[in-house]
């Protein structure tokens, strides 16, 4: 069974850092795109960052510079390094994958973990 489980998620403060981990396990990954999105409460999901297989990334204009997303595909990880949080980063946090290219619609993904929580206070 393929699952997706999401760590590293906390509270801290504005201006500090946060490296989420994503362990994607039962499946072969190696091809696939892994993507962060976000859900703040009462807002809807909305998209974080994505690494491809090829290491291809992108990213959302709101964490453009201050977030960096990575994978290590020997251990089937993908971690988000988030830095200069702000309180507006807080959110639950899901790691998704999907078996083609990169997308940022949540509808597009296929496989979903359960999501990290990050709080920042300001």
């Amino acid at each position: 069974q393929e699952l997706l489980v999401e760590s590293g998620g906390g509270l801290v403060h504005a201006g500090d850092s946060l490296r989420l981990s994503c362990a994607a396990s039962g499946g072969t990954f190696d091809r696939s795109t892994i993507a962060w999105f976000r859900q703040a409460p009462g807002k809807e999901r909305e998209f974080v960052s994505a690494i491809k297989w090829n290491n291809i990334t992108t990213y959302a204009d709101s964490v453009q510079g201050r977030f960096t997303v990575s994978r290590d595909g020997a251990k089937n990880l993908v971690y988000l390094q988030m830095g200069s949080l702000k309180p507006e980063d807080t959110a639950l946090y899901y790691c998704a994958a999907r078996a083609m290219t990169i997308s940022r619609l949540a509808q597009h993904y296929d496989l979903w973990g359960q999501g990290t929580q990050v709080t920042v206070s300001s």
